[in-house]
């Protein structure tokens, strides 16, 4: 068996950066269609909360810091802040 290699085809998305002093959560979660809870660390220095989203796999927590995406085909997404500088620029 050889692993073929493959590269990422350039898409742009709409994300949010769930950033505790600039984004309104209750704004990210009516955005994403998800709900806002309570974080269940209170001594989460983050951010006081979370928002949940329904996708696909189930429902996915995005903490304070994370990105919110909307893909290609409309559907939510969390993702970590490493990843996402990782994989996006700004378009």
């Amino acid at each position: 068996m050889e692993p073929q290699r493959y590269r990422k085809k350039p898409v742009v998305i709409e994300a949010v950066h769930l950033d505790v002093h600039s984004v309104n959560p209750d704004e990210v979660a009516q955005w994403c269609g998800g709900e806002v809870k309570p974080h269940p660390d209170k001594g989460y220095i983050g951010g006081p909360f979370t928002v949940h989203i329904t996708t696909l796999e189930g429902v996915m927590v995005a903490e304070p810091g994370d990105y919110v995406i909307r893909g290609v085909q409309g559907e939510f997404y969390p993702c970590k802040p490493d990843i996402f500088e990782a994989t996006y620029e700004a378009a």
